[in-house]
């Protein structure tokens, strides 16, 4: 099936995501998942992230009749703790003041789903990632010039974010901002989607 023959379909309200899959050049229409972003009692980070990536892309690919639908979920890991969006300056203080001299594992996971087979392929990209030590100064001017409440951990990496970082290792560095777009491109390479073209 060449890629015209198929839609492709984001499965998320991210604006982050967004930007990130039109780096590709490709059309596609971003859907919102509707899905529950709890983790469950005893679930691992890596495993929350690559599960909810999967449950977003199933949820979105029920409502098409052939698309390749996308879906990818992040989850932060502090010592196997998940680290969540804070939501509020109280709180990213809170986080940025825990995860300061700390090294944090940013979990991404990505799906593809075939809405017409139901086949299923994903893939899990970690980000190492060892913040600087922080001073507590530092800190409340970072917030004051980015406000990153919705991002895990308070970190905007693709903006000021990446200031507050001593060291970066992943394979993928598209992951840190939610969507590995080297993994993305293999699976939709492995479903004959090609993103350069045949």
């Amino acid at each position: 099936m060449t890629n015209d023959a198929r839609l492709l379909v984001l499965a998320s309200t991210s604006r982050y995501r967004r930007e990130l899959l039109e780096r590709l050049k490709m059309p596609f229409e971003a859907v919102p998942p509707g899905v529950d972003e709890t983790s469950l009692p005893g679930e691992a980070p890596r495993e929350t992230a690559l599960r909810l990536a999967e449950a977003k892309a199933r949820a979105v690919a029920r409502r098409y009749a052939n698309a390749l639908v996308i879906g990818s979920d992040q989850v932060a890991d502090l010592d196997g703790r998940p680290v969540g969006k804070p939501g509020d300056r109280a709180t990213a203080t809170k986080q940025l003041t825990k995860l300061s001299g700390r090294t944090v594992v940013f979990h991404t996971g990505v799906a593809v789903v075939d809405a017409q087979s139901g086949r299923c392929q994903a893939e899990l990209v970690a980000v190492s990632s060892t913040f600087r030590t922080l001073t507590a100064a530092q800190i409340e001017r970072y917030l004051d010039r980015e406000p990153a409440y919705d991002c895990a951990g308070a970190v905007r990496s693709e903006a000021l974010g990446i200031a507050l970082f001593e060291s970066i290792r992943s394979d993928d560095p598209t992951a840190l901002i939610g969507l590995p777009l080297i993994a993305l491109a293999r699976l939709l390479r492995a479903e004959g989607f090609e993103v350069l073209g045949a």
